[in-house]
């Protein structure tokens, strides 16, 4: 994928938002080597997945496995893989959640100093591990505005830290969009999801900003 000047890029974010996911999805795939889609099975994650999947059905499916998620957002997994037969690449943390219980106690506490320790280990380690070892040259999120401040600062098409291009191909809808989108495609939507890193929903996890 050729690196986009900033002036291309609102060029481009400009004509995107007047189209569909599944034509951005495509333009994106066509003009891409080594696209990959991360995913957290959060809400709404189904979506991206299915968007992507559709276009690309072997696309590399980067699930960073922090260990603390919830007994419905695993159950919401594996359904969803099942159901789009994802090829899903699963990045988890080196120390085990027993490790770190030993030496946080627990899941520390956002004002502990170990609280930065501890995020570098259960998401920023793996995922970090994980694009270095794919190497893409595209990055599928599910990134939407509204969801954070740093996020209502980007768009459809954004650069990483790294300067992968990032593409979110349903950053200009809402909930209720997405929800009929879910319902035309039958796809399952799951709401209790937990991210041990972030602590506050309107808090960045740290893999974007």
């Amino acid at each position: 994928m050729k690196r986009y000047s900033e002036k291309e890029l609102k060029i481009l974010n400009q004509q995107f938002k007047g189209i569909t996911p599944a034509e951005i999805v495509q333009w994106v795939i066509s003009n891409s080597a080594r696209p990959v889609i991360t995913t957290n099975f959060r809400p709404y994650e189904a979506a991206i997945l299915h968007a992507v999947s559709e276009i690309d059905p072997v696309i590399k499916v980067i699930w960073c496995d922090t260990g603390y998620n919830t007994p419905q957002t695993y159950k919401h997994a594996k359904q969803v893989i099942d159901q789009l037969s994802l090829n899903v690449k699963l990045y988890t943390p080196k120390q085990t959640a027993a490790y770190r219980d030993a030496f946080f106690g627990g899941i520390p506490d956002i004002n502990n100093p170990q609280h930065e320790e501890f995020t570098k280990q259960v998401k920023l380690e793996p995922f970090l591990r994980a694009m270095r070892q794919q190497n893409p040259d595209v990055w599928f999120t599910n990134l939407r505005k509204g969801q954070t401040s740093f996020r209502d600062s980007i768009d459809i098409l954004s650069y990483s830290k790294d300067g992968i291009l990032k593409v979110s191909p349903f950053y200009h809808w809402g909930d209720e969009k997405l929800d009929a989108y879910l319902e035309q495609h039958d796809l399952p939507n799951e709401f209790k999801y937990f991210d041990p890193t972030k602590v506050l929903e309107n808090r960045e996890c740290g893999l974007h900003a």
